[in-house]
């Protein structure tokens, strides 16, 4: 691969939510300020909302690893459950053993018993759901029962929804309109800037290890910025893929033709979202990569694209 061509230790533009690389842009921090603050006052419901790609899953585990040690958290990564196969799930999080085949009833008394130890430990209680889009509207309706178990002074369960926007659409709906009051505290994770852009790419070089000057030249960062509208998981793949073109070139630096050309092979910043190049939908351009291909192949170089 190219880490050591550029030296890095590591490849810096992957597309899982490694917490080492989290960037706070104004916008995640925000969101991150607002999950904290949230959380240390005891809400029962917070909704963290954007379009697919913005960060919502790494802004999760990013909050979930700065709490401190009075907080206990749950994480659910698949929420499409039913109310039971949720409650199971939540009670595997909690670490509760239960009775086999253990009914709702039994498996809610367990869940509040173990939720009353842990508040009588000063400990808080945060079940995080990811992907909350998909949780079906009767799912959504257990929830917010759980959200009724409390002391005289505080809930004994909080519960964080990240999903997009279509979660927000699912909430207007009448029949369960009493936890869309439930929220209390909310954010929208929207695109990085051109400028944030800008930073991201240095920022996550950076923790990858690199120690040299200016990488991606002032023109690759516009064309990045207008091939990815600054959704961060598209600026990931489209800088992951220039580098690749500029490491099979024999190039110390990416330009905008190499993130250009890696746009035109990237489907979801051409056709799906309409940004720039649309007449570029194709894979890269035979004539365009043929130099960096020979150059690549004499080095035993793989091309592996990750969509």
């Amino acid at each position: 691969m190219y880490a050591d061509h550029f030296g890095l230790r590591e490849l810096p533009f992957g597309i899982t939510p490694d917490t080492s690389f989290f960037f706070s842009s104004p916008r995640a921090q925000e969101a991150l300020n607002t999950l904290l603050v949230a959380a240390r006052n005891g809400e029962g419901f917070i909704k963290i909302t954007g379009e697919v790609g913005t960060g919502k899953t790494l802004l999760c585990r990013k909050f979930m690893a700065t709490l401190g040690d009075e907080f206990v958290t749950a994480y659910i990564p698949n929420p499409y459950l039913e109310p039971r196969t949720l409650m199971l799930a939540l009670a595997d999080e909690l670490e509760i053993t239960l009775e086999k085949d253990a009914d709702q009833h039994q498996v809610l008394k367990s869940i509040t018993h173990q939720l009353l130890e842990l508040a009588g430990q000063g400990k808080r209680v945060l079940l995080c759901l990811d992907e909350a889009q998909a949780i079906p509207v009767e799912t959504l309706e257990a929830l917010r029962l759980l959200t009724n178990l409390e002391t005289e002074k505080r809930k004994l369960l909080q519960i964080v929804l990240f999903g997009q926007p279509e979660l927000d659409r699912k909430l207007e709906l009448d029949s369960i309109r009493q936890l869309a009051q439930r929220i209390t505290f909310h954010y929208h994770l929207g695109p990085l800037s051109r400028d944030d852009l800008d930073y991201y790419i240095a920022h996550r070089l950076r923790v990858a290890g690199f120690d040299g000057a200016r990488l991606f030249t002032n023109g690759a960062i516009t064309k990045l910025y207008a091939a990815s509208g600054g959704v961060p998981r598209l600026v990931n793949i489209l800088a992951h893929k220039a580098l690749m073109l500029s490491f099979g070139q024999g190039k110390q630096q990416v330009g905008p033709g190499h993130v250009k050309a890696a746009a035109r092979d990237t489907i979801a910043t051409t056709s799906s979202r309409r940004w720039l190049w649309l007449a570029g939908v194709a894979g890269f351009a035979v004539a365009a990569v043929a130099g960096g291909l020979a150059v690549a192949t004499a080095a035993g170089f793989t091309w592996t694209f990750v969509r």
